[in-house]
């Protein structure tokens, strides 16, 4: 029987320096109707630190959950670092830097990635499979280094990206349990959201949708219809219905995408997304980890209480995430 799994420690870290979002490079060459609907997306400011790369980011997130979870680097067993969609070197290897710079050495090290938003349930699944195959094994560092692929941050008609950096020690015990994973994909959207970089300057790399109106009908339908899906078969196969979740976490990408999760749902998206959407913008992978880190540092999630923690991405991907805080035993598992 497989081991149990559960986050021992999650972290955050943000740049100190804020970017409104009406001050947002490029903001001045959109059309009208582009501006308004940045306007719309319920974002403020972002912070950004140009000086800071997705490593550092993630450097600095990975070093705090490390201290919550009173470790040190030599005693990681594993090391899984969310790829950034836009690495700072090619042919190099971002997983073994950072293992250097936390002193990991003896580290199980490497990466994953390719799912945008969702690429922490790939990572979590990972890192529960090597908990579950390896009993000298303890503990798994998960971090991500979230920055825009461009200079324009504002990405049409999504959301607005900052920077953030967001890390959690997995372990088989720790005070909030991962019950289940669930994960689908569909690669007819492989490429629906693209940036062509080759023999361009970086400052004129642009993010661009192959067909705004498949984003916002066909794939809208299809998230709807799969969260609805998944939604319903992570509670039956364990047991539970809506009354039994105490709080839903969100990706954050805009205020209509919330409205959107809870239609599709008949759910109430935690108020900890809209704060944090308001004040950070859209994180990648790393939203519902800091979403999480909020509710918990804000005492609102108790013993015994479950959260669902919602992520989408246009590649297309989906995930649910299911847990429970309190340190216990029975986990399920795919």
């Amino acid at each position: 029987m497989a081991l149990p799994t559960a986050f021992a420690a999650v972290a955050v870290h943000q740049p100190d320096g804020t970017l409104p979002v009406a001050g947002l490079p490029g903001l001045d060459r959109l059309s009208a109707a582009e501006r308004e609907t940045c306007a719309r997306l319920g974002i403020d400011e972002v912070r950004a630190d140009d000086s800071l790369s997705a490593l550092d980011l993630a450097a600095g997130a990975a070093g705090r959950a490390l201290a919550r979870a009173e470790l040190t680097g030599p005693e990681i067993g594993a090391l899984i670092l969310i790829d950034s969609r836009a690495p700072e070197q090619l042919m190099s290897s971002h997983a073994t830097r950072l293992q250097a710079l936390l002193g990991a050495d003896g580290a199980l090290a490497f990466s994953v990635g390719g799912l945008g938003c969702v690429s922490l349930a790939p990572a979590l699944l990972a890192a529960r499979g090597l908990l579950a195959a390896d009993h000298d094994l303890d503990h798994v560092l998960v971090a991500h280094g979230s920055k825009p692929p461009t200079p324009q941050r504002y990405r049409h008609p999504v959301t607005v990206s900052g920077d953030g950096g967001a890390a959690a020690v997995i372990s088989r015990s720790g005070p909030v349990r991962i019950l289940d994973i669930v994960q689908e994909t569909n690669g007819e959207y492989w490429d629906l959201f693209h940036v062509d970089y080759r023999d361009r300057p970086t400052a004129q790399w642009r993010e661009e949708c192959r067909d705004p109106r498949t984003y916002s009908f066909k794939l809208a339908v299809e998230t709807r219809n799969r969260l609805r899906a998944m939604h319903r078969r992570l509670l039956e196969r364990n047991g539970l219905t809506t009354a039994d979740i105490s709080c839903y976490l969100s990706h954050n990408l805009s205020l209509g995408g919330f409205r959107f999760t809870e239609e599709s749902l008949g759910i109430k998206i935690s108020t900890t997304c809209f704060d944090n959407l308001r004040r950070y913008g859209h994180l990648g992978p790393n939203d519902v980890l800091v979403n999480l880190h909020t509710e918990l540092e804000r005492g609102v999630l108790g013993d015994g209480q479950r959260a669902v923690l919602i992520s989408a991405s246009p590649v297309a991907a989906w995930s649910l995430l299911l847990v429970e805080i309190g340190d216990g035993t029975a986990t399920h598992y795919l």
